[in-house]
C-alpha cells in the first residue's frame, strides 16, 4: 500500500501562533492507523494544544513504547525530538532523558498494553518519583496490533469482538496515578476535543507528573456491543467535566453538552451512550474526593472524565533529589569532577 507524503508548502493565509508557527508545523507524517481510530483524534488534540501554547517544536521530546498508541508520535510534532523505546520501557528512558536535560518539555505517549501490562512497574515508579512529564495513555482495552485480545484495562464482563467475556478485574490507571502521588490527573475521551485539548494544555504546562488516561476506541477490535471502551458505551456512560465533541467510527459526531446535565447520544449502530458532565463547582484540588468520585462513577456505570485532580504547588523529581538548575548534559568536567576535597567533605557529612 502506498501513502502520499504531505506537501511541504504552506498556504500564505494559514494562521500563525505568537511565535510564528502554523498548526501544520506541529503535524507529523500521514497516519497509517485504521480510519476512525481514536488515537488519531488524540494526535490532533496534541497538535492543537502545542500550537495554542506557542511551544517551539524543537523544545519538546516525545517518547513512546510499543503498540498502536506508540506509533502515533510519528503523526505529530514532526520537528520535535523523538525516541521509540522497547515495549513498556518508555518511562525509564524518559526519566533518564529528563534528568540529563531538564530544559525540554517531555511528552510520553503509551497504551494500555504498554503501560498496564509489561510496563506497569515502569509506570508506577515514574509516577511516584514525580518526573516532570506529560504521560498520556491511549486506552482502548485491547491489544490492537495482535488482533484484539483483552488488555489489563478491559472491564470485567466486557465482551470481545468474538463474543468472549473478560473474567479478570481491570486496572484503573487513573486511581493508581492518584494513589501514587501524580500531581495532575485527568481522564478524557478521544472524541471530546473541547475537553481533551485543555486537558493536554494543562498537563504540558504543569510542573511534575501529569497523567492523562484517554479512552480511545479501537474501531477494528473493540467498538462493538458489549465493549466498555467503544464509542457507544463511553457516550452513554460518560460523566464529563467539559464539553463533548465525539468522534465515532469513520464519522465525527459533534454536540454541545452543558455542565451539570446528562445527555443521550445516538450511535451509528443504534446504541445510545449516556454522558453526564460535572457541574462547574467541582474542585479538582482534593485527591481523596477525586478517588471517591471515580469509584462512585464506576458504581453507577459512568465514565468520569475531565480534570480530576491538580496540585498547583507540586514539585518534580529534580526538586526531590536537589539537582542543579543547569541541565546535566551542559555541565563541564570541573562541575562533574570537582576533586578529592569535595568528595571527602561529602563522605564526612555522611559519617
Amino acid at each position: 500500500m502506498t501513502y502520499l507524503a504531505k506537501p511541504g508548502l504552506h498556504h500564505p493565509t494559514l494562521s500563525c501562533n505568537a511565535i510564528g508557527f502554523t498548526r501544520r508545523d506541529y503535524e507529523g507524517k500521514i497516519s497509517t492507523l485504521c480510519a476512525g481510530c481514536g488515537h488519531d483524534s488524540i494526535s490532533a488534540a496534541i497538535i492543537q494544544a502545542c500550537w495554542e501554547l506557542d511551544i517551539q517544536p524543537h523544545r519538546i521530546a516525545k517518547l513512546s513504547g510499543i503498540g498502536c498508541s506508540s506509533k502515533t508520535p510519528d503523526y505529530f510534532l514532526g520537528q520535535s525530538h523523538g525516541f521509540n523505546t522497547v515495549h513498556g520501557r518508555m518511562p525509564s528512558v524518559l526519566t533518564g532523558a529528563n534528568l540529563a536535560n531538564r530544559s525540554l518539555t517531555y511528552l510520553g505517549v503509551s497504551g494500555d498494553g504498554d503501560s498496564a501490562s509489561i510496563g506497569i512497574g515502569q509506570f508506577v515508579h515514574a509516577i511516584r518519583r514525580g518526573v516532570d512529564m506529560t504521560y498520556i495513555v491511549e486506552n482502548n482495552g485491547v491489544y490492537g496490533l495482535t488482533k484484539g485480545q483483552f488488555s489489563a484495562t478491559a472491564d470485567q464482563g466486557s465482551v470481545s469482538k468474538r463474543g468472549v467475556a473478560n473474567a479478570d478485574s481491570p486496572l484503573d490507571l487513573v486511581t493508581m496515578a492518584l494513589q501514587l502521588g501524580a500531581s495532575y490527573v485527568g481522564r478524557g475521551f478521544s472524541g471530546d476535543k473541547q475537553q481533551l485539548v485543555p486537558l493536554i494544555k494543562g498537563a504540558l504546562s504543569h510542573r511534575g507528573a501529569a497523567f492523562l488516561d484517554v479512552i480511545s476506541p479501537c474501531v477494528a477490535f473493540n467498538n462493538h456491543a458489549g465493549s466498555t471502551k467503544s464509542y457507544d458505551y463511553v457516550r452513554e456512560h460518560n460523566e464529563a467535566v467539559n464539553r463533548l465533541d465525539v468522534m465515532p467510527s469513520r464519522t465525527a459526531i459533534e454536540l454541545v453538552h452543558d455542565a451539570g446535565t446528562t445527555i443521550d447520544v445516538a450511535q451509528h449502530d443504534g446504541r445510545t451512550l449516556r454522558l453526564h458532565k460535572l457541574d462547574a463547582g467541582y474542585d479538582p484540588r482534593d485527591r481523596i474526593a477525586a478517588l471517591n468520585l471515580i469509584h462512585q462513577g464506576n458504581a453507577r456505570g459512568e465514565v468520569v472524565t475531565g480534570l480530576l485532580f491538580v496540585d498547583p504547588d507540586a514539585d518534580d523529581l529534580h526538586g526531590h533529589i536537589g539537582t542543579v538548575g543547569t541541565p546535566l548534559n551542559a555541565l563541564g568536567s570541573a562541575d562533574l569532577v570537582p576533586g578529592a576535597g569535595v568528595l571527602e567533605k561529602i563522605n564526612a557529612a555522611l559519617r
